[in-house]
This record gives C-alpha cells, sequence and structure tokens, in this order.
C-alpha cells in the first residue's frame, strides 16, 4: 500500500517513523523545502517532494494530512485531482469531515486525532468514521492505523476531547514522570535508572488498564493495602489538589478559561 503524508512537522513526523518502523508500506511525503524533513528522509529511506502537484504522480492509496489546520482545507483541495480511489485521512484538529467533504468530492474521507506515541507504534488514535465510507476503504484505513497503536472509533464530535486527553495528556504524564524521577533521586537512585523505572511503570499500568478494562479506582484498590506505604502516597496526593490539577488542566487544555 502507497501512503504519502502531506506536512512532515511534528505529528508528521512520529506518523511517518511509526509507518517505517512496520516496513510494512511505501512511503513517501510532501513537504516545503526543510533541511530537517530532507534528512529524515534520508534517514528512513521516504521519497519527499516539496509540490503538491508532485504528489499526483505518486499515486498513493492513502493520504495522511498533517498539516497545520488554518492550510488543511486549502492543501486538500489542490489534492482532489488525484484518483478517487485515494482515501485521505485528516490529523488536522478541528477540520471537521464536511470541511474536507467540500473540497475533496467523490473521497473517502476519515478524521483522526493521534498522539507522539505513534512514533513508536503504541499511540493512543482517535477515529471518526463517516456515514457511507465502504467497507474496503475502512478495511485499508485500520490496515495502516492499527500499525499505529491503539485505535478508538468515537463520533466525530468527541474528537475534540480525544485530542486533548490522548494529545495532551502524554505531556502531563511527562510532568509526573519527571517530579517522580527528582524523588527517586532524593532518595539515592541513579537519573537514568529512575527513568526507566517509571517509564516502565507507566507503560505496565497503562496496559493493564488497557487489557483489563478495569476502572482505575479498582486497579488503584489492589495496590493499597490497609495502613500500607501506597495508600499514604495517595492521601498525599489528595492533600494536595493532585486529582483537581489534572481535572483543571484538561479544562485549559480544553479552552477553558
Amino acid at each position: 500500500m502507497k501512503i504519502t503524508i502531506i506536512g512532515v512537522g511534528n505529528m508528521g513526523s512520529a506518523i511517518m517513523k511509526g509507518l517505517s518502523r512496520t516496513q510494512n508500506f511505501t512511503l513517501s511525503a510532501m513537504n516545503p523545502v526543510n533541511s530537517r524533513v530532507t534528512s529524515l528522509a534520508e534517514k528512513l529511506g521516504f521519497k519527499l517532494v516539496n509540490t503538491n502537484s508532485e504528489v499526483v504522480n505518486l499515486t498513493p492509496d492513502i493520504v495522511i494530512l498533517t498539516t497545520p489546520a488554518p492550510i488543511t482545507t486549502a492543501v486538500a483541495k489542490e489534492l482532489a485531482v488525484l484518483n478517487d480511489h485515494t482515501i485521505f485521512i485528516s490529523a488536522a484538529a478541528g477540520i471537521t469531515h464536511a470541511d474536507l467533504a467540500k473540497v475533496l468530492p467523490n473521497k473517502e474521507i476519515v478524521n483522526i486525532i493521534p498522539n507522539t506515541p505513534v512514533e513508536v507504534n503504541a499511540g493512543t488514535i482517535g477515529l471518526a468514521l463517516p456515514t457511507g465510507i465502504s467497507a474496503e476503504a475502512i478495511s485499508k484505513v485500520m490496515t495502516v492505523l492499527d500499525s499505529l497503536g491503539d485505535v478508538i472509533e468515537v463520533p466525530e464530535r468527541q474528537l475534540d476531547i480525544i485530542g486533548v486527553i490522548g494529545g495532551c495528556g502524554p505531556a502531563f504524564v511527562d510532568v509526573m514522570m519527571d517530579a517522580m524521577s527528582d524523588a527517586a533521586v532524593k532518595y539515592g537512585l541513579d537519573r537514568q535508572t529512575a527513568y526507566e523505572v517509571i517509564a516502565s511503570m507507566v507503560k505496565g499500568t497503562g496496559t493493564l488498564a488497557y487489557d483489563s478494562k478495569l476502572a482505575p479506582a479498582l486497579l488503584r484498590d489492589q495496590v493499597t493495602s490497609p495502613a500500607g506505604t501506597t495508600i499514604k502516597g495517595v492521601e498525599a496526593l489528595e492533600k494536595n489538589g493532585f486529582r483537581y490539577a489534572v481535572m483543571d488542566a484538561v479544562d485549559k487544555a480544553n479552552g477553558e478559561s
């Protein structure tokens, strides 16, 4: 399957790296001349073009739009000349299926909100499928997205909050991990070992929650024995407003003042 990524910024680069790791696709990209992107193309071995008109000659089966939202519809309009069998996957936040359908008539279009762990094929990807999309298109889209991580289908109106939780959430977790590493160093653990332990803990905790489908509160109860060390730590989190801080961070990231 031939895949072309339009716009190789942070998210485009992450998706490209994740797809490249699979070695299952023929990859290419379009980006204005940029030394960073040129170096990435040389490193990963994908074909790079610098104009939308050159994308036509690549004859992609799937186009992934990772362009900035303000220019996405204009870019998409220039790609409307692609074969009608070309499927468009848009990762542009705030650009609706209806927005794209106006400039991409007769094309199969889906909207996604991924996060940067797609780079290591461990992403969280919100997916909105439009009414009437063909089974063949869904199959091709899922082949691509499943290779990048966990795909969670939601109505299009919920993609924004998926973007906050899944997209901003890694930064919130990174802040927590950084704080935990400081505490570990305080008690004598070297920094690199602290990072490894904390990253492994977060990975394992997330995998257990995802696979078990148990509520986080139930999983917490499994490690908070009566009068034990963990419940004392949980008490400190509550005393210092940890739960409210997380909720407030989501509010602010979601645009609430």
